[in-house]
C-alpha cells in the first residue's frame, strides 16, 4: 500500500539516531516529572487547585514519554510485530498522549479564566470539586478524540515507520490537524485574549483595591502557565513546518524536539514555581548543622567554682 511513499520515507528517516536521543529525553522527563509529583504529593502547603492541574499535566507528560518510548522500542527492537491491529493501538495511544498533554494546558488556562475573570461572581468555579470535575470531563474528551485511529484502517504496519496516519488519508489528516492542534491552540489563544483584556481593565481601574495581592498572584500564575506552554509549543514547531514543507531535516528534528521540549517544560515549571523550587532545593541542598566542640579552660572556671 503506497509502497513508493513508504520507500521514500524509509530512505530519508534514520530512527536509529533520532529515536535513542528522543528516548533519553523521555526518560529524563519522567524522572524530573516524578520528582515534581512526589514533592507536591507529600508537601501539604502545595495542595492547591493550581498544583492539582500542574500534577495533571505532569501525568500527561509521563504518559506521553512512556508511550513514545514504547513506540520506539517496537520500531527498533520488537521488529517481529507486524500486526496492523497492534500498530493501530500504538497509534491510538500515541495520539492520545499528544492530545492529553496539550488539552491539559487548555484546562490550566481555563482554570485561570475562572480565577481571574469569573471568581468574583461565581466563587464555586475556583473550588477543588469543580476542578476535579473539570479534569474528569477533560479525560473523557481526551479518550474520545483519537478514537478514529482504531475505528478506521488508516493506520497500518509500515516497515521501519512509526504507527501514524499517513498523508494519503487526507480527511483523517485534516481531522488530526484540527482536533489535536488547531482547536486547543485557538482555545488557549481566545481565553488568553479574554484574560489579557480583564487584566488590562483591572490594572487600569485604580479604584479596585480589594484582593489586590490575590489578583496579582493569579496573574503571575497565568503568566507562568503561558511561558511553560510556549516551551512545549516551540518544541512542536519543526513538526508543524514539516507538514507543509515535507523536509527530512525538520521531521528528524521534530522527533527529538518534542521530547526535549517536554523535558525543558518541566525544568521551566520548577524555575517559575517558587514553592516547588524551594521545596526541591531543601530536599537536595539541605545544609547539615555542624557541631563544633568547645574546649573549656579550667583556669577560667576555677575562680567561679571556688576551686
Amino acid at each position: 500500500m503506497n509502497s513508493s511513499i513508504n520507500e521514500f520515507r524509509n530512505n530519508r528517516t534514520d530512527y536509529t539516531v533520532t529515536a535513542p536521543v528522543s528516548m533519553i529525553f523521555a526518560v529524563t522527563s519522567v524522572i524530573i516529572t516524578s520528582f515534581i509529583l512526589i514533592i507536591v504529593l507529600f508537601t501539604k502547603p502545595l495542595h492547591t487547585v493550581t498544583r492539582l492541574l500542574t500534577c495533571n499535566t505532569c501525568l500527561t507528560s509521563i504518559l506521553y514519554c512512556v508511550v513514545q518510548f514504547n513506540n520506539y522500542i517496537y520500531l527498533l527492537v520488537l521488529t517481529w510485530d507486524r500486526n496492523d491491529q497492534s500498530c493501530r493501538w500504538r497509534g491510538y495511544f500515541g495520539y492520545l498522549a499528544m492530545v492529553a498533554f496539550i488539552y491539559s494546558y487548555v484546562l490550566q488556562v481555563l482554570s485561570r479564566f475562572f480565577f481571574i475573570v469569573l471568581s468574583t461572581k461565581y466563587r464555586w468555579l475556583t473550588s477543588f470539586r469543580t476542578h476535579f470535575y473539570l479534569i474528569f470531563i477533560g479525560w473523557i474528551i481526551i479518550l474520545i478524540i483519537p478514537l478514529p485511529a482504531i475505528l478506521t484502517n488508516d493506520i497500518y504496519f509500515r516497515e521501519g515507520e512509526l504507527c501514524w496516519v499517513t498523508k494519503e488519508y487526507e480527511l483523517h489528516s485534516y481531522y488530526i490537524t484540527i482536533a489535536y492542534y488547531v482547536i486547543p491552540i485557538l482555545s488557549i489563544i481566545v481565553i488568553n485574549v479574554m484574560i489579557s483584556i480583564r487584566i488590562y481593565l483591572y490594572r487600569k481601574n485604580s479604584r479596585i483595591q480589594r484582593h489586590t495581592r490575590r489578583k496579582d498572584r493569579d496573574i503571575e500564575i497565568f503568566r507562568n502557565i503561558m511561558i511553560s506552554f510556549s516551551v512545549y509549543f516551540l518544541g512542536g514547531v519543526p513538526f508543524m513546518i514539516y507538514m507543509f514543507t515535507d523536509s527530512e531535516f525538520l521531521y528528524s528534528m521534530g522527533v527529538i524536539s518534542v521530547t526535549f521540549a517536554v523535558t525543558m517544560e518541566k525544568l521551566v515549571i520548577i524555575h517559575l514555581d517558587r514553592d516547588i523550587r524551594m521545596t526541591l532545593k531543601n530536599c537536595f541542598c539541605q545544609k547539615r548543622t555542624q557541631v563544633t566542640p568547645i574546649t573549656i579552660n579550667p583556669t577560667f572556671l576555677a575562680p567561679r567554682l571556688n576551686i
